[in-house]
């Protein structure tokens, strides 16, 4: 399934919920870059969910710690401004749904997990972060970068351009 296959309306709707998405990963990798104490540790201490142990001890390890904060940071920075662009939005839709992921794995929100990190509602099993992970689902599957982004672009330009001599089409 490709950006050709869905009238224009769909389309721009997807495109507009990819450059939400990609917002939103901008803003919270910029957000953890400016702050200069920010770190990881406390939410991956706070793990309740099914890997909570392998999470604790990433949080316990300052040499790890300071790499996934690191990734993290710069991670969730990139993948929203590949995003935003529409630029190896395929990519960018994985490794954003990668992150989500193991946000989501590590403070589910299942019945009786309590956390002491602020919290903006009560869930039960879908969160922001399960929606946001479905809508990148989305964005992945339609390959709205090729409606309009910069893959648009770069596909074209791979298409026009001529076969390498000596190597059969």
């Amino acid at each position: 399934m490709n950006a050709n296959t869905f009238p224009r309306g769909p389309m721009v709707a997807i495109t507009v919920l990819r450059v939400l998405v990609g917002w939103h990963f901008l803003y919270e990798g910029i957000a953890k870059l400016s702050a200069p104490a920010w770190s990881a540790a406390d939410y991956l201490r706070q793990s309740r969910g099914p890997f909570s142990g392998a999470f604790r001890w990433l949080a316990s390890q300052p040499d790890l710690l300071a790499n996934a904060d690191l990734i993290t940071m710069w991670g969730l920075t990139a993948v929203g401004l590949l995003l935003i662009l529409g630029l190896f939005t395929r990519w960018a839709s994985i490794a954003g749904i990668g992150f989500i992921l193991l946000f989501y794995l590590c403070n589910p929100p299942f019945v009786g997990y309590f956390y002491s990190i602020p919290s903006e509602g009560s869930y039960l099993v879908v969160n922001k972060n399960l929606v946001e992970l479905a809508a990148l689902l989305v964005i992945f599957t339609v390959n709205s970068g090729r409606f309009a982004g910069l893959d648009r672009i770069l596909g074209a330009l791979v298409a026009r351009r001529p076969p390498l001599a000596g190597v059969p089409s």
